[in-house]
């Protein structure tokens, strides 16, 4: 589904995307997509070593990491030229201290701990999981995409199945609609209605007006009219 993509791929470790992030070393054609990893998915390993052992270093490597998600929150909504100023002054000291922190607290522990495990897939990810910093359209976390997808896996447990495979790509589009809606602050249901009721009429060489982010709700007496 994904091998005709280029750009960015921002994703948790999974292994099976790993053809996508390498080069062909049979041609030497460069990866398809640029990864980028996230740093939930590296805090919560680190959590998770905190949570049961209450390690010291577990919690500094913490506080670390939640000075940078807040310096995400304070740009959130800027260009990306300003995110990418302000990652570059205040990220980038903090994500230095970090990685030097990690290889240090990495050479005192056992290898085969937990803490070393939850090291490790930070370390060996670094240059992805950094590669935000110089982007300023890249987040730092996948969580607006495990927000958008976690109706659907709790739904699917009551449902089960859609049916058919026509019926699978129906609910992708409804789906891909009401989560789009919802990520521009537009309530889906009345979204939907407006542009069900007006599209028929609307010329098709204007209809990205209609767009989520771009709709206006038309007027009684326009929709009369």
């Amino acid at each position: 589904m994904l091998k005709d993509c280029r750009g960015h791929l921002h994703a948790d470790g999974y292994a099976g995307f790993g053809g996508l992030n390498e080069a062909d070393p049979k041609t030497g054609a460069p990866a398809p997509l640029i990864e980028v990893a996230c740093w939930a998915h590296a805090r919560r390993k680190i959590y998770d070593v905190h949570f049961e052992t209450k390690s010291p270093a577990a919690a500094q490597a913490l506080e670390m990491i939640a000075r940078l998600f807040a310096i995400e929150a304070d740009i959130k909504g800027r260009s990306p030229a300003e995110r990418v100023d302000a990652r570059r002054d205040c990220a980038v000291p903090i994500l230095d201290k970090l990685r030097a922190f990690l290889d240090a607290t990495l050479a005192k522990i056992s290898g085969k701990s937990a803490f070393a495990k939850a090291i490790r897939y930070a370390t060996s990810r670094w240059t992805a999981l950094t590669r935000y910093v110089d982007d300023g359209c890249l987040e730092m976390s996948n969580n607006a995409a495990e927000r958008a997808i976690r109706p659907l896996t709790l739904g699917r447990k009551n449902y089960l199945f859609a049916g058919s495979d026509d019926g699978g790509r129906r609910a992708a589009i409804m789906y891909t609609l009401i989560e789009t809606a919802r990520f521009n602050n537009v309530d889906p249901e009345a979204w939907l209605a407006d542009v069900v009721a007006r599209i028929a009429d609307h010329p098709i060489n204007r209809v990205d007006e209609l767009l989520p982010w771009k709709w206006e709700k038309a007027t009684p007496q326009a929709i009369a009219a």
